[in-house]
């Protein structure tokens, strides 16, 4: 009878184990399928903090999502803080006085103290447009399908930054950015189901992540601001990697003085996430349309 017992208790731990796996894929982002690497795939538009150099529409700010939305299909990386009182809204710096009419750092207001504000574009120009909650940000981006990867300042839990997602069901459209093994072995353990992109610019943090406790699939390969070799992007791509390449900076300077047709160029080399300050620039050449 006792063998019985035990024989049974086995099976029910079992049985249970193989159940919640499968509940655990089942609750699997939607994007974790959707960014394996597939082989003559169109080329995706990263708009870096959700569009920079735009005349009268300002860095993380909800209507400039909206408004390049409306002309071109892309994600958008956006960066989120944390205010006085504990609320999360799209800021890059960790001072309001760059991009705001506000001055001073973030983190000395509350959400409601930082309404008094307006928000600044590149060239400092003021607008009527505020700092934007998160959570607005991701109810708009469930709304609309629009995909999101999400870079945490330093003041930000990312288990504050994943219960949000999780409060407003925004996980299928929710990438979170990671810059380190420590940074995303964080993020795994506070959401498995997310999809994480991860610093791949070497072999060496390309061989940390093959030997982390992370499934491949779960991530999406970062790999830098500078052009890697064709094999390196190989090696990335029979993994099942996705590659990003961060154009923003040097790489955008370049296209714009020699010609934007580099941007194909480094989509034929293995790069199938261009993350740019150029977003309509990037557009036109690879005829990426909304």
């Amino acid at each position: 009878m006792k063998y019985i017992v035990v024989i049974c208790l086995f099976f029910a731990s079992f049985s249970c184990k193989v159940k919640s796996e499968k509940q655990s894929v089942a609750n699997k982002s939607a994007l974790v399928s959707k960014f394996v690497y597939q082989s003559q795939k169109d080329p995706i538009i990263s708009v870096h903090r959700g569009g920079k150099s735009i005349e009268n529409y300002p860095e993380n700010c909800l209507e400039t999502l909206e408004y390049i939305n409306d002309s071109i299909s892309a994600i958008y990386e956006i960066d989120v803080a944390k205010t006085k009182d504990n609320i999360l809204v799209l800021m890059h710096d960790n001072s309001l006085d760059r991009t705001s009419t506000g001055q001073g750092d973030i983190t000395k207001y509350t959400y409601q103290e930082l309404q008094q504000f307006n928000l600044k574009d590149d060239f400092g120009n003021e607008t009527k447009f505020k700092i934007p909650l998160f959570k607005d940000v991701l109810i708009w981006a469930k709304t609309n399908q629009v995909i999101l990867t999400i870079d945490i300042k330093k003041s930000v839990s990312v288990k504050q930054v994943v219960a949000l997602i999780e409060e407003t069901r925004a996980e299928d459209v929710s990438i979170i950015i990671t810059y380190d093994m420590k940074q995303a072995s964080a993020a795994y353990k506070a959401s498995p189901n997310l999809l994480l992109s991860v610093s791949a610019r070497n072999d060496e943090e390309l061989d940390w992540l093959l030997h982390s406790e992370i499934p491949t699939e779960n991530m999406i390969a970062f790999t830098g601001t500078r052009l890697s070799s064709e094999p390196f992007y190989k090696k990335l791509h029979d993994l099942g990697f996705t590659c990003i390449l961060g154009t923003l900076g040097n790489l955008d300077k370049q296209a714009q003085a020699k010609g934007d047709d580099l941007y194909q160029h480094w989509v034929d080399l293995g790069v199938d996430v261009i993350a740019t300050d150029r977003p309509f620039a990037v557009a036109a050449s690879l005829n990426i349309k909304k």
